[in-house]
């Protein structure tokens, strides 16, 4: 057997074994973060609790334990359902974890309010000066109030 294939052999039996993964490692790997320093920086930043307390990037997760991940506005609260330490496919990386089912509507239910936000702030701010049209418009709105 190669050297590589036995290094990939051990990689699988690692993780398989449930020996736990950092978590900064982790968090990279599911996709969370686009690279593993900025992963590191959010949990010592106190934007990632595992298990409800704030940890080390260099902490060890385990299959089973729940994660909350700030980005941002979004609130991601994931259970670690497998480990890798390997940045794969994104179709691999969503079956490390799932998400609560209220964490995802709050996301939704965000990303839904942020969205009529922009469109609210777009229409009022316009693209540049009022076409003849538009000015019309706000002139007979105006008269009316």
């Amino acid at each position: 057997m190669s050297r590589i294939n036995k290094q990939k052999q051990q990689d699988k039996t690692a993780l398989a074994d449930n020996a736990g993964v950092r978590i900064d490692k982790w968090l990279w790997a599911a996709r969370f973060f686009k690279t593993r320093s900025l992963a590191s920086e959010a949990v010592s930043g106190g934007k990632v609790l595992a298990d409800g307390q704030r940890c080390k990037a260099s902490r060890t997760i385990k299959t089973g334990t729940v994660l909350r991940i700030s980005k941002g506005d979004y609130v991601f609260e994931v259970t670690v359902l497998g480990l890798s330490d390997k940045r794969g496919p994104a179709s691999v990386a969503q079956t490390l974890y799932s998400e609560s089912d209220e964490s995802r509507e709050r996301r939704e239910t965000l990303a839904e309010s942020l969205r009529d936000v922009r469109l609210l702030e777009r229409g009022i701010r316009g693209e540049g000066r009022p076409s003849k049209k538009q000015r019309r418009q706000l002139n007979k709105l105006k008269e009316e109030w």
